[in-house]
């Protein structure tokens, strides 16, 4: 098959690749929302059995990973090589944006769906730059033969609040765009002034191969295990749990259609007799649910292991909580998948300032050495990262750095610069208005080059005078 030539074959194109990777993604929202309990491994009569306390049950962990991880990722700030601290352009344009809470949604859409997408494009009021994030299962990219950086083309399929279809197609070339009621013949076409598909991915895992994997690709299975033997544990809690009653040699009545009549109505306060001597009662042990617990404790712990969750987060650790060191080093596997997630984010958040600064027309739209900064992915007590600062202030670390690193933000920061600057003029007020130090004599003065030579020549005393005087008493 050639490339598509005209703007209406990109957009079958791309529409028929979105439509392929949509139940795909649909799946891995459902387990993410815990909407995925479908009795997989359960027989027919169980499912018809237990339909209605199953259909709402939910036990879900996949919510869980993924949060764990989206949880630490926070961008703080974006800073260049050649100037010092953060850039406050781009921190405008981001809190402009309300990216504070929309960069979060980015992290977790790419983390359950593998894959999500940032569009830059002008405001049409404002002409201000613009970042609007798009879920995957509303847009599908092409990238260029050979690459898996760069997009050739990207198309956006929205369907609005009243039913209405719209899509939009971006090439490096042009825009094209098919309203409400039009066919993809019949769209709008205009040029594109940035000269670059304006859709940034935020891709998680990614491969040479160019394949988005979800974070729960791998434990979905792990999951299914999951549902399947607490749903077998459950039935058994309706069915075996309770010790089952039975009575032998007792003559079986039955009613006018031949069915069988109970003989007893049993309960906590009746008391079971029968007339013939020959009638035995006893009941059956009950079921032991202790062998379903420790399978799902089994399968859990595989969870953690496979996606680098702390087992203290699934609540395995049994009754003894472990202290804080063996917490942190519980931690280490999930901060360091944390960190190797950021990097990519990065690098994508990164495009999407750049691709700001050009729709601004600004010369840091070349700026290749941005980087992101984002907040310590670590936990750590506060008197353990109070006590790193203080040791790092010791090696002359410069104080905003220090502040950047306890938490604050920009903004707090800023505040305590200007803080700073005012108890300075303070102290140098305080300083001009004191008494100043005297020159003269007195206590405390500083004595003349000449007075200090000569009390510098002067042998010193010590305690001769107390020695001759006791000798002369002893005498």
């Amino acid at each position: 098959m050639s490339p598509p030539e005209s703007p209406a074959d990109w957009l079958r194109y791309l529409y028929g690749k979105l439509t392929q990777q949509r139940p795909e993604l649909d799946g891995y929202v459902e387990y993410y929302d815990g909407e995925h309990q479908r009795l997989a491994f359960a027989q027919m009569r169980y499912r018809h059995e237990f339909r209605e306390v199953f259909e709402t049950w939910r036990d879900n962990f996949c919510g869980l990973i993924v949060d764990s991880c989206t949880e630490r990722m926070h961008v703080e700030a974006f800073r260049l090589a050649e100037s010092p601290g953060t850039d406050d352009q781009a921190r405008h344009i981001w809190q402009r944006n309300r990216m504070d809470a929309l960069s979060g949604a980015v992290h977790l859409d790419s983390l359950v769906q593998g894959v999500a997408y940032v569009l830059v494009w002008p405001d049409e009021k404002t002409s201000e730059p613009k970042i609007s994030p798009i879920e995957a299962r509303n847009l599908a990219v092409e990238y260029r033969r050979g690459s898996i950086t760069e997009i050739e083309a990207a198309a956006h399929f929205h369907v609005d609040s009243w039913g209405r279809h719209w899509a939009t197609l971006w090439t490096p070339e042009y825009v094209y765009e098919t309203r409400p009621g039009q066919s993809w013949e019949e769209g709008t076409r205009g040029p594109n002034p940035l000269d670059i598909v304006p859709i940034v991915p935020f891709r998680n895992r990614l491969r040479l191969s160019g394949v988005d994997r979800s974070e729960l690709s791998d434990v979905i299975p792990i999951q299914d295990a999951v549902n399947k033997v607490i749903s077998d544990a459950l039935m058994a809690s309706e069915t075996a749990a309770f010790p089952q009653k039975f009575v032998s040699g007792l003559e079986i009545t039955e009613d006018e259609n031949g069915n069988p009549v109970e003989p007893f109505q049993v309960a906590v306060d009746k008391l079971l007799q029968a007339e013939d001597p020959q009638a035995r009662f006893g009941s059956f042990a009950a079921a032991d649910l202790a062998n379903w617990v420790t399978l799902i404790s089994m399968l859990v712990q595989h969870l953690a292991s496979i996606s680098r969750t702390p087992p203290t987060y699934f609540l395995a650790n049994g009754t003894t909580f472990p202290s804080g060191e063996s917490i942190l080093s519980a931690e280490a596997g999930l901060v360091a998948k944390v960190k190797e997630r950021l990097r990519g984010f990065g690098e994508s958040w990164e495009q999407v300032i750049r691709l700001c600064f050009a729709i601004k027309h600004d010369k840091r739209q070349h700026a290749y050495d941005m980087e992101t900064v984002w907040r310590d992915p670590e936990y750590r007590t506060e008197a353990q990262h109070i006590d790193a600062l203080l040791k790092l202030h010791q090696l002359d670390v410069p104080l905003p750095q220090l502040w950047a690193d306890a938490g604050y933000s920009d903004a707090q920061i800023a505040t305590f610069r200007e803080w700073r600057k005012e108890d300075a003029r303070a102290a140098a007020e305080l300083q001009h208005i004191g008494p100043k130090p005297e020159t003269g004599g007195g206590f405390g003065a500083t004595p003349q080059p000449k007075t200090a030579r000569q009390m510098a020549s002067k042998p010193p005393q010590g305690n001769s005078g107390n020695v001759n005087r006791k000798l002369n008493e002893d005498s």
